[in-house]
């Protein structure tokens, strides 16, 4: 049977079903079970059968349809509130409006390759959009196998089979380490995860940057934090705690920047006087903070553009080539120059 030719009655055929129940079932009918609807979407999907046809109308037409998800919260990742995802969302929800496509906003939180399977079975989207890899790297590189309609904003990983979106994490935490060691700071804090993709690679940058300067390593000075402003805030508060001396924070994000204001702030020290400051992603609270944080722009406009652009374009013959979106260091009050 050729694609294209592909009648309901040979649908409900393959997949062991009544005719009724196809047509329900492409209806999203409560009536079909999910793993049902899952079998008979994902034929009509491979048969290029019009099934958008039996979708319920929306109140304006669109050329396509484009499903955003966000995996289960590891950290920062999943976390809908984070400034940083709201930029994603625009820059993503831009592009697919440039194109003459809505965007769907799932309410699932896939944790694992099964997760993520039934994320792309059961939406009727023409390409789904994973905002962040949090710890499914492996599971991502499975759904390739079987899968090209999806793209992942996250860190381009050794042996990645799957198409990502990022920033150059290693050069923009690494610009904003050796910005400050020219300032002649010399004992720089990473404040931050170190096992999430993105923020992994982020610390790798800091890492390169201080051994380049001559500075050492110190594990003193790497100092655990979730992309939140009072997990930041508690671990610097318990560094100063503990006597340990530094005068310069690398932040993996502007929220975690802010934090680390926040608690110098509170014990009495200046920033940047005491303490110079440098944050990640330019989120627009960081030019109206005070002070005006210093930090690493992502450009959310161009990210996602790319995303769309290679969910919408790609030929289905494999996992598109992989993006790094360029970075730039941001100065403002909160490193002193």
């Amino acid at each position: 049977m050729s694609k294209g030719a592909t009648r309901l009655e040979d649908l409900a055929r393959m997949a062991g079903v009544s005719i009724s129940t196809a047509s329900r079932a492409l209806n999203d009918s409560p009536a079909v079970n999910q793993r049902t609807k899952q079998l008979i979407w994902k034929l009509a999907r491979e048969m290029d059968y019009p099934f958008r046809r039996y979708m319920p109308a929306g109140p304006i037409g669109a050329e396509g349809t484009i499903a955003i998800v966000v995996p289960r919260p590891q950290h920062r990742e999943g976390r809908l509130s984070d400034p940083f995802f709201l930029e994603l969302f625009a820059g993503v929800g831009e592009a697919a409006r440039e194109r003459g496509c809505d965007i769907l906003v799932s309410h699932v939180a896939p944790g694992s390759f099964e997760d993520l399977s039934a994320a792309m079975t059961t939406s009727r989207a023409d390409g789904v959009i994973f905002l962040g890899q949090s710890w499914l790297h492996t599971a991502f590189n499975r759904l390739a196998e079987t899968e090209a309609r999806f793209v992942v904003w996250g860190a381009q990983l050794p042996d990645q089979a799957y198409c990502s979106v990022g920033s150059d994490n290693p050069l923009g935490a690494k610009r904003a380490t050796l910005h400050l060691a020219r300032l002649g700071r010399k004992r720089i804090v990473f404040l931050g995860d170190t096992e999430a993709p993105e923020a992994m690679q982020r610390h790798r940058g800091y890492l390169d940057a201080v051994e380049q300067f001559g500075l050492g390593v110190d594990p003193d000075l790497i100092v655990p934090a979730h992309f939140e402003v009072e997990s930041a805030e508690a671990s610097i508060d318990s560094l100063i705690q503990r006597g340990v001396k530094f005068d310069g924070v690398v932040a993996a994000s502007d929220l975690i920047a802010l934090g680390a204001i926040r608690a110098l702030q509170h014990a009495g020290l200046s920033v940047p006087g005491d303490v110079s400051v440098i944050g990640y992603d330019d989120v627009p609270f960081a030019r109206y903070s005070r002070p005006a944080l210093s930090t690493i722009s992502q450009d959310t406009a161009k990210a996602g553009r790319l995303m769309v652009s290679k969910l919408l374009d790609a030929s289905g013959q494999g996992a598109s080539r992989s993006e790094r979106v360029p970075t730039d260091l941001i100065i403002r009050e909160s490193c002193g120059g």
